[in-house]
């Protein structure tokens, strides 16, 4: 796929901007969620960490991007070097900045851009990629999120040195029911991606769900995700653990299941992979400006 036409395009394209988005707007999210102010901060740290991991991951995914025509290949094929200097240079700045700003977040962050090197690089026994390796290549992705739209937060309440002060109506079992939501919801998007890579990711043995188990397979996979997640938020707020502000996030894996059903019949692309992820994002800030309006049902309390 030609580089030289739409310059933004191939920016957002190698930046993977739509899953930064989503990744900040989640950390934005649940910040406010579980502390009750609006986390700036942390959205932006969470927006640089997905941006290194994403562009060194395009470094490293050359083969199969070309095969699946990926937007931004070739660029990143002529850039590469650079790339891997930059990127680089700019993780060790960013972590003694803001160890200087809120040292609480250093341990979390090591953590996440130690599991995205052993993603993208071979670093796990018999010198593979978890990437390539079945079931852990989804979970290592989904647990990425998880440390920066989950951790990240809680990090900053003290946790886990010290107890974190909710806010009223949020409290641990709030916590965990939102967390097996957000993460089985992630890792359908995992999922849906990888139907849209399966070639690519068959030429790079990289043995995903849609490798291993064909589009059918990989089809009830997503749909299994998409109704626990689902089910988690219907339960919490059943036993009184999910409040109304939470629980109307169900509409999310809802709506998201009925468009890549669509996209399906005609085969999943790029764009409707990147038009999900988008979506995702532009849910999140339409929960806010519901917010800002003072539209009954966010309330805290």
């Amino acid at each position: 796929m030609a580089d030289r036409d739409q310059p933004f395009v191939v920016l957002a394209s190698i930046g993977r901007l739509h899953i930064v988005a989503i990744a900040a707007m989640g950390t934005f999210t649940f910040g406010w969620l579980f502390t009750g102010h609006y986390p700036w901060m942390l959205a932006v740290i969470c927006a640089l960490d997905w941006f290194l991991v994403n562009l060194l991951n395009r470094v490293v995914d050359l083969p199969e991007d070309r095969v699946n025509q990926i937007t931004g290949t070739d660029f990143v094929g002529r850039y590469r070097r650079p790339i891997i200097v930059l990127g680089f240079a700019v993780l060790l700045v960013s972590l003694m900045v803001v160890h200087r700003l809120s040292p609480a977040l250093t341990p979390w962050r090591v953590a996440y851009h130690g599991l995205g090197f052993a993603y993208n690089w071979p670093l796990v026994p018999g010198k593979r990629r978890i990437k390539q390796l079945y079931f852990w290549k989804n979970t290592a992705s989904a647990l990425g999120f998880m440390i920066t739209v989950f951790a990240y937060p809680l990090a900053s309440l003290g946790w886990p040195m010290n107890a974190p002060r909710f806010p009223p109506g949020i409290a641990w079992a709030t916590v965990l029911y939102t967390a097996a939501f957000f993460m089985l919801f992630e890792l359908s998007y995992e999922v849906i991606y990888d139907l849209r890579d399966a070639e690519g990711d068959r030429m790079a043995d990289v043995r995903t769900y849609a490798v291993v188990h064909g589009e059918r397979g990989a089809v009830r996979i997503i749909d299994a995700l998409l109704t626990a997640s689902m089910a988690c938020l219907v339960v919490g707020y059943a036993a009184g653990s999910v409040p109304w502000r939470l629980f109307i996030m169900v509409v999310a894996p809802l709506l998201q299941l009925v468009i890549y059903k669509r996209a399906l019949r005609r085969g999943i692309t790029a764009k409707d992979c990147i038009g999900l992820t988008w979506l995702g994002a532009g849910l999140l800030v339409s929960y806010h400006l519901w917010i800002v309006a003072g539209l009954p049902g966010v309330e805290l309390g």
